[in-house]
């Protein structure tokens, strides 16, 4: 189970003043790719986990979504969930997203389960994995997006900065040591944990997805013409993308 740091009053107040809490997915870096990677969401049964304040539950509404059902461990998140335009349209249950099999869930009852920036704060990923593939329908889509393992890998998770202090390089070690990482984040102690891009890609494999693309999202040209410091978002990748499809 991942550690709810989001319900922490400072970590909340820090949190929610980011840009893509403030202006929602055109906010986020890694948004244009993630949705040029979902398959048609109409008529669909969606899953969404660790879905924050609730941005993707409601764009698969507004893609006509039969159903649609957030997950999340913070209250916080889930308060903010709630505020959404259609949030009369989609169930927003409190809970950790590698607990799916508590929730009463029935085989094989959604065709899409996606997760946005989730699943490298939880210990176990093949947990995470057994549990989708049992609520995914044969053929079903399972997409998510995770801090990058070349991001993940050093336990700074900083660049390392030169006499002016401007960004010299950004350091890769210790990658082939999967584990967790303390690490600072919005004036925070949180917990997260590295893992290869080979784990990643095996546990798929070895519960019998198939592997239907991998991105390394970048800002977008307007995102950078915006926010000129993001262009150091193209000197390593921060983010990785994995759709896969159950078989």
């Amino acid at each position: 189970m991942a550690h709810n740091f989001y319900d922490d009053r400072f970590f909340f107040e820090q949190y929610s003043q980011i840009p893509r809490s403030l202006k929602g997915l055109d906010a986020a870096g890694e948004w244009a790719t993630f949705r040029d990677m979902l398959p048609s969401l109409e008529n669909t049964n969606v899953l969404d986990l660790g879905c924050g304040y609730g941005w993707h539950c409601e764009y698969a509404v507004a893609q006509h979504a039969a159903k649609v059902v957030g997950i999340d461990i913070s209250e916080k998140m889930l308060q903010r969930a709630r505020q959404q335009p259609h949030a009369d349209q989609i169930t927003f249950i409190k809970g950790s997203v590698d607990d799916l099999e508590e929730m009463g869930f029935e085989s094989h009852e959604f065709d899409v389960v996606m997760s946005s920036l989730a699943f490298h704060y939880l210990p176990d990923f093949e947990t995470v994995v057994e549990q989708v593939k049992e609520v995914l329908t044969f053929n079903g889509t399972f997409i998510f997006s995770i801090e990058h393992p070349i991001y993940t890998a050093h336990h700074s998770q900083d660049w390392v900065y030169d006499a002016a202090g401007k960004p010299a390089h950004w350091p890769v070690d210790d990658y082939q040591y999967e584990g967790e990482r303390q690490v600072e984040f919005l004036e925070t102690r949180v917990t997260k944990y590295h893992r290869t891009l080979s784990h990643y890609l095996n546990v798929l494999i070895d519960h019998h997805f198939v592997i239907d693309g991998l991105a390394e999202p970048v800002p977008s040209e307007k995102m950078l013409e915006e926010s000129p410091h993001m262009k150091e978002e193209l000197r390593r990748p921060m983010m990785l993308i994995i759709s896969a499809r159950r078989k």
